[in-house]
This record gives C-alpha cells, structure tokens and sequence, in this order.
C-alpha cells in the first residue's frame, strides 16, 4: 500500500514527461507560447495532477472517475506531440522519447485502473 501519490509509478512517469514538455516548449517560436505551448502544458500537467487528485478520493468510482480525465488528457497530450513534430518544433528522436514516455505512462495508468477497478488497490 503506497502512502502518497508519489509513490504511484504512473504518476513518477507523467511527472517526468511534464517536465519533458516544460524543457521542450522553450524552444517553441515566441508567438507559441500562449497557443501551442500553453495547451501542450496544461494537457501534460493535468495527467499527474489528476492522478495525485485522484489518489486521495475516497470510494473507487470517484477514484476512476479522475483516471478517465487522466485517459483523455493522454490522448490530448498524444496530438500535441504529434502537432509539434509536424510543425517542425521538435526534431524526431524528441517526439519518439516523449511518446515513449506517453506510451509507458499510458501502460502503467491502465494497470493501476484496473487494479482499482478489481479491488486490489484503493
């Protein structure tokens, strides 16, 4: 049994690519940074901060309610990635390690849903 949310693997690794994406978006052209890089970030802040929101609440439906957002929110942060490689942003081993680390996180966030969901975590 964990005794913070910083002990959930899912949330270590969406800390992570948050900070991937901070580093990443200053790169970003100046006339980005309340478009493009304003969204990416709040899309890729919004998974460990749900997942942490999500840890505290009581009942198991509550708990999954706040992993859904969590799901939805990857998939955001999945286009963002994605918009960004095309828009010439980041070069292509950029975009490969942050959808790697979306892809792990993505992973990981399924186990522990499932894991609430059969009653084994809560």
């Amino acid at each position: 049994m964990t005794q913070s949310f910083k002990e959930v693997v899912a949330w270590q690794k969406a800390h992570n690519f948050v900070l991937m994406v901070y580093n990443a978006t200053k790169q970003y052209p100046s006339f980005e940074r309340f478009g493009l890089c304003s969204q990416f970030q709040r899309a890729a802040v919004s998974i460990p901060a749900n997942i942490a929101e999500g840890y505290r609440r009581d009942g198991m439906a509550d708990k999954l309610r706040f992993l859904n957002i969590v799901q939805g929110s990857l998939e955001e942060y999945r286009y963002y990635v994605l918009l960004s490689k095309d828009l010439g942003y980041i070069g292509l081993d950029a975009y490969d390690m942050m959808n790697d680390a979306m892809e792990c996180t993505s992973r990981l966030l399924n186990a522990y849903y499932k894991g609430i969901k059969n009653r084994n975590i809560l």
